[in-house]
């Protein structure tokens, strides 16, 4: 059951690459970028839901219909104030922040173990080489110059928490789709809701520029998919820890692909979430 949150892992550096690159490029702002990403999410969805669409008839309830709605605003903010970051400050800046998502997940799924103990973990063979993972993450992201917060940094902090709270509240409603229904309903009424409020000019987008997307899109449904699979058969905390190795396949990526050198602290961060897994698994 972990080689799905794996394959999440590996699709999350994927992903996280090419989104960078995106981002970056000349004319591409983030509400059109946040329009067209989910509206290519939502393209290579359709045939999928043929085979897999699910959805129970206690999600059709008020209460579960409004967390719906709380977790579709929660990412439409998570995914603005990230691709703001991403845009206006360099990536290598912006880690430490972004590395706070699964530490921000681990808390939060600790903290809802309190009051929903059937939904989420509360196994310490998990949890405390989770944290681990998590601080040992973090830490290796943080350099001096990163002490000066500014309003990128923030706002990449602000992404991590909405992230990892869509994430943990998601939890409560998740077991009454199917993954694939509930990341296409999620992502239909991003892009439904991004094309009324913001109303970008989808043209003059190069066809490569348009390719690229399309596999960005087919990269988050892999993760997205992986990660839902991965809450409900191994559990949030468990699935978190295994998709640090994100983290790792970032480094080994960047190394092939973008040239960039691998520090120290970050192969010493490899060694320590990979040490973290395992016992995890094998304890």
């Amino acid at each position: 059951m972990i080689y799905l949150p794996i394959l999440g892992a590996i699709a999350l550096a994927g992903g996280t690459i090419f989104e960078r690159e995106i981002l970056k490029k000349k004319g591409m702002n983030i509400k059109k970028y946040q329009t067209i990403e989910f509206l290519a999410i939502v393209i290579v969805m359709l045939p999928l839901l043929y085979f897999s669409w699910k959805v129970e008839s206690p999600a059709l309830q008020l209460k579960n219909i409004l967390i719906f709605v709380g977790i579709i605003i929660l990412a439409i903010i998570a995914n603005l104030f990230t691709f703001y970051s991403m845009k206006g400050e360099k990536v290598s800046n912006l880690e430490p922040a972004k590395m706070l998502e699964p530490l921000f997940t681990i808390l939060l799924a600790l903290l809802f173990s309190l009051f929903f103990g059937n939904l989420y973990e509360n196994n310490t063979k998990v949890i405390i080489p989770a944290l681990i993972a998590g601080v040992t993450l973090i830490l290796s992201h943080v350099k001096r110059e990163h002490l000066n917060f500014n309003k990128y940094f923030l706002a990449a902090m602000v992404g991590s928490f909405f992230f990892a709270l869509e994430l943990i509240i998601s939890m409560l409603i998740l077991n009454y789709y199917s993954s694939i229904t509930f990341y296409f309903i999620r992502c239909a009424a991003i892009t439904i809701i991004s094309l009324i409020i913001f109303r970008p000019k989808l043209s003059g987008i190069e066809n490569k520029l348009k390719w690229k997307m399309l596999l960005v899109g087919i990269i988050w449904v892999i993760y997205r998919v992986a990660t839902y699979y991965g809450y409900l058969k191994i559990g949030i905390i468990s699935t978190t820890l295994i998709l640090m190795l994100g983290t790792i396949f970032i480094y080994i990526f960047a190394k092939i692909f973008l040239k960039e050198k691998i520090s120290t602290r970050n192969i010493i961060a490899s060694v320590v979430i990979l040490c973290c897994i395992l016992y995890a698994i094998l304890a």
